[in-house]
């Protein structure tokens, strides 16, 4: 059976083991497992739940976009989006490196969350919301991109699911195994 890691990844935190001479912090700060590696990425200002495995076939299912595992993503945005801006993510947009597939999206009141440090910046005179948000693929920045192309730039990310898995009840920096 194939080793799998459920980690919930600090805000600050690359999505690997080494990072050579800039002294920030990596997944080995807080994972000391010889032989898993990631299934996929995570940006090193966004958190929540990184897959870790030993096995190459798990890791590519998970991660490789012609799989379509479902990610899902907890989104603090600038604003509040409109139905139109709703529409627009779930029937897909097109960025830079072409369209999206279309997105499953749902305003969420906000989730109780750890504090993130540092703590998103807050402008009195602008309010913020959050989104629920689901994708199929696994793009560089993707979600940050689409709602920055609707019209509400990201906040705060957190992944919350992949597929079956979800990083509920890990709190971050801790990991467990699936």
């Amino acid at each position: 059976m194939p080793r799998l890691i459920l980690f919930n990844k600090p805000h600050g935190v690359l999505s690997q083991f080494t990072d050579e001479g800039s002294g920030r912090p990596t997944l080995a700060d807080h994972i000391n497992l010889p032989g898993v590696y990631p299934a996929g990425r995570l940006d090193r200002d966004s958190e929540g739940l990184l897959i870790l495995t030993d096995d190459g076939r798990t890791q590519a299912r998970i991660a490789d976009p012609k799989h379509k595992t479902e990610k899902t993503y907890l989104v603090q945005v600038e604003g509040l989006p409109d139905d139109a801006a709703l529409a627009g993510l779930r029937a897909g947009v097109t960025l830079k490196d072409g369209p999206t597939r279309p997105a499953r999206v749902r305003r969420i009141d906000a989730p109780d969350l750890w504090e993130r440090d540092p703590p998103v910046r807050f402008r009195k005179n602008v309010p913020d919301c959050w989104l629920e948000v689901t994708i199929t693929e696994g793009r560089n920045r993707q979600v940050r991109r689409m709602t920055a192309h609707v019209g509400h730039p990201t906040l705060r990310l957190v992944r919350w699911r992949i597929g079956d898995w979800s990083m509920d009840g890990i709190a971050p920096g801790c990991w467990r195994d699936a």
